[in-house]
């Protein structure tokens, strides 16, 4: 169990940047730009020549041992790693610094999912259509859907996630909740319901886990038009709000990201959590470590639940002088074998189906079944090149009504004008 603790401290850095999500607007090179429909299409993956990955910092060395992996099966071929900062704003800002640069620098760019539509926009991407087409049916459906724009693949899903709920059996029971609702009755009951209430990108993915739920949405299919001004919306924003004024669910969630939400928890100071998988590992080296269990997210009403992916992309960028040679990397970086070497030693969810059958797999994460099922039913956030300011004005506006200063129904208005101004932008 050391060693498990071990690999998911090791590991949190990134999950919880890439449940953070990008940074501020100044770098994010939209508002003016236009879609790229006729990028180039990057021909067959040839392992031949230099090829340089950038990512974020390795904190595990399971980047490092794909890439020596890589280059002992191909001779031809010099892979390397660029590794950039740990937090996702940093890393971004680096790798628009190169691409505004036109800089062929980076030949894979590891990016977090919601960057894929708005280097896709700008031209910065090479089209992988066809070599995702081409395995379609290896990954988890929902995974795909994050690197999908103008109708076209941008990039080929490389890690996942989606939360979970976690629950104190000795508090509420061996049987998880068959519904938000009746979880936050029984929050009310007992100690409660925690999850990341602070005013970022996590407050965004825990309304779009109720909307979704709900059956609500906050852009239409194409992300042209904002859809937030719905009946769903103030039904999950009235959820959200009741949860707090008959308490269910404690005032502090305000000031909750992920750490303080699972701290909460392992004290005592919630019967029910929302997190990210990282914390299965944590919890079971903390004093609940028998006393809690976790399960994918459960029905809203009667509508089926449904998370909020996270998860990096693999891409080729539209400067690299060696395309055939990257995209022959990224493939090899997301096959079966690297996706294991992932997924066992640096806790990354992986976007293959059958990985998580692996007993490497699921000797590391005991919790492997539970996290397909939470990935299957998981939907990508809003794909649009404007995603940072479309994020600030739904984390904005939930965040007043938790805090009492709008209402629900004020809320949902707000909210749709801020997001349809974002989407004209661009």
């Amino acid at each position: 169990m050391k060693k498990l603790w071990l690999l998911a401290v090791l590991a949190m850095t990134l999950v919880l940047a890439l449940a953070a999500g990008c940074g501020d607007d100044d770098d994010a090179g939209g508002g003016g730009g236009t879609p790229a429909p006729d990028a180039e299409k990057v021909g067959e993956a040839k392992a031949e020549g230099d090829v340089t990955w950038c990512i974020g910092k390795d904190t595990t060395g399971a980047f490092k041992t794909v890439v020596e992996n890589f280059n002992k099966e191909n001779p031809k071929a010099n892979a390397e790693l660029l590794e950039l900062p740990t937090a996702a704003d940093e890393q971004r800002r680096l790798q628009i610094q190169r691409l505004r640069a036109e800089s062929p620098e980076c030949d894979v760019l590891g990016m977090d999912i919601i960057w894929t539509a708005e280097y896709a926009a700008q031209g910065w991407l090479q089209d992988v259509t066809d070599a995702v087409e081409a395995r379609k049916d290896e990954f988890i459906p929902s995974t795909i859907e994050t690197a999908l724009y103008d109708g076209k693949y941008w990039a080929i899903p490389f890690n996942t996630n989606a939360g979970f709920i976690y629950w104190r059996t000795d508090e509420a029971g061996e049987q998880p909740p068959e519904s938000w609702q009746a979880m936050y009755e029984s929050g009310q009951k007992d100690n409660g319901v925690v999850y990341q209430g602070a005013r970022y990108e996590g407050l965004t993915v825990n309304f779009l886990e109720l909307l979704y739920s709900a059956g609500g949405n906050v852009v239409n299919d194409d992300a042209t038009e904002a859809t937030a001004d719905s009946q769903e919306t103030r039904d999950v924003l009235s959820f959200m709000q009741k949860g707090i004024d008959d308490g269910a669910v404690p005032k502090a969630v305000t000031t909750y990201m992920e750490e303080e939400s699972r701290r909460a928890f392992e004290s005592g100071n919630g019967t029910f959590m929302r997190n990210w998988p990282y914390a299965y590992a944590l919890g079971k080296e903390s004093k609940i470590a028998d006393d809690f269990a976790v399960t994918t997210f459960p029905k809203y009403g009667e509508n089926e639940g449904a998370g909020v992916l996270g998860g990096y992309n693999l891409a080729i960028s539209a400067y690299s002088e060696n395309p055939e040679g990257a995209l022959a990397f990224a493939e090899f970086a997301t096959s079966p074998e690297a996706q294991v070497i992932q997924a066992s030693k640096a806790s990354l969810p992986a976007v293959l189906t059958d990985v998580y059958d692996d007993p490497a797999v699921t000797k590391a994460l005991p919790f492997a079944a539970e996290l397909r099922d939470a990935v299957s039913q998981a939907k990508p956030r809003p794909v649009t090149p404007v995603y940072p300011q479309v994020s600030e004005a739904i984390y904005n506006n939930v965040f007043a009504v938790l805090q009492g200063d709008m209402s629900p129904d004020e809320a949902a208005t707000k909210m749709n004008e801020e997001i349809q101004s974002a989407l004209e932008t661009f």
